[in-house]
């Protein structure tokens, strides 16, 4: 491997710190308190080319890879945005550009990646359902056959972004899962249009990250053309794998990068505050606390780049997207955990913003797999018996 960095990378790395230092954590601070999505965020990774990133060149994106957007992301997450570096680009540039780009018809890139690229046309992703949970294979959502359209009924939680998105990439079941010989046949994915009247967002209140809301969506007889059928019929769980391995990687560099944005702040903090005439970064009980994990945070990004070069060779990277992601978050919020303690009783204050980052880093241990998910994979990839 060749660890010299490229032109392109250091011309991505410097405009997303410069992007980052516009939008620094005072920013973020305000949207998180006013519950805003930032459509000037969103604009300005537009202009800088971010969201076209993954996007064929004919369709007025970069053609770049993973390696490029795990890059941009893990930059604006340590150089000020957060955990929003990597909530505005995931989504829409990573995992519906991806699957429009590898498995959909000349018409849908046509329609959705040129948009997707210009940052004109917003993505959320439907997956989760309130019974099915981490199982995808049990969704409950139904899509069947009328005519030349599909008619959609189901309910899906914590879908991001889906108030104000254009179109949902819906994962639904075509084939009954007591109707199918394995698990993962049945499954079919649809481009729907977020203002069919049959569909109701409902936002749900939570912990942190409060610039994009998460919602319930409730489909009733929603109904989609047989040419928004996303791949094959029956044949949509390869196209979702295809996707969930850049969502992994993204929450893989959010881990990575928030954490290097908090112990940047510690660090600085221990370095100006002093106590019993000394700063308080001198003391290794002080230091070492944050510098254990952010070696390990090293490590694990590391292992982001292997998987972000196996995906842009198109070769399996499930393994190695597991490992970054469940590494990365842990090292990541060990490194935030314990550079909130650094500020002693001010790091519990909003003004300091390292109890919001510890927020935001907390969902990772939650989506877009679970840890324990994550961690059953890597069991089963080195020997053990499967478990679920």
């Amino acid at each position: 491997m060749n660890f010299e960095q490229s032109a392109e990378h250091s011309m991505i790395q410097s405009t997303a710190t410069e992007i980052a230092e516009e939008f620094g954590p005072e920013y973020w601070r305000e949207m998180e308190e006013n519950g805003e999505f930032s459509q000037a965020f969103w604009d300005e990774l537009a202009e800088a080319g971010f969201h076209g990133l993954l996007v064929p060149e004919e369709y007025m994106g970069a053609e770049m890879g993973m390696q490029e957007m795990g890059l941009a992301m893990e930059t604006l997450c340590a150089e000020g945005c957060g955990m929003a570096g990597t909530w505005y680009l995931v989504l829409t540039a990573g995992m519906a550009a991806v699957g429009i780009k590898k498995h959909g018809t000349d018409a849908q890139k046509e329609k959705y990646l040129t948009d997707i690229a210009t940052g004109d046309r917003l993505f959320s992703i439907g997956i989760t359902e309130p019974q099915a949970g981490t199982n995808t294979l049990n969704v409950g959502t139904r899509a069947e056959k009328d005519g030349d359209e599909y008619i959609l009924n189901g309910q899906k939680a914590w879908i991001t972004f889906s108030d104000i998105a254009d179109n949902m990439i819906a994962v639904t079941r075509t084939t009954p899962r007591d109707e199918v010989e394995r698990g993962t046949d049945g499954i079919s994915l649809f481009i729907v249009d977020m203002d069919d009247p049959g569909i109701e967002v409902s936002p749900i209140e939570k912990h942190a990250m409060n610039y994009s809301k998460s919602c319930e969506v409730f489909m009733e007889d929603v109904r989609v053309h047989e040419d928004d059928l996303l791949g094959e019929e029956d044949g949509g769980w390869w196209p979702l794998v295809d996707t969930l391995n850049p969502e992994r990687i993204g929450f893989a560099a959010a881990g990575t990068g928030i954490g290097k944005l908090a112990a940047e702040h510690a660090i600085q903090y221990a370095n100006d505050r002093e106590v019993f005439g000394r700063p308080v970064g001198e003391h290794q009980a002080v230091s070492f606390p944050i510098t254990k994990p952010y070696a390990r945070m090293e490590t694990a990004a590391l292992m982001r780049k292997k998987a972000e070069w196996l995906y842009d060779q198109g070769k399996d990277c499930g393994y190695e997207t597991n490992v970054a992601k469940a590494t990365a978050v842990e090292a990541g919020i060990e490194t935030v955990k314990q550079s909130m303690q650094a500020f002693g009783g001010w790091g519990y204050a909003k003004e300091y913003d390292v109890e919001r980052w510890w927020r935001e880093i907390n969902l990772a241990r939650l989506a877009p797999v679970t840890q324990q998910m994550a961690y059953n994979h890597i069991s089963q990839e080195i020997g053990f018996p499967k478990s679920y």
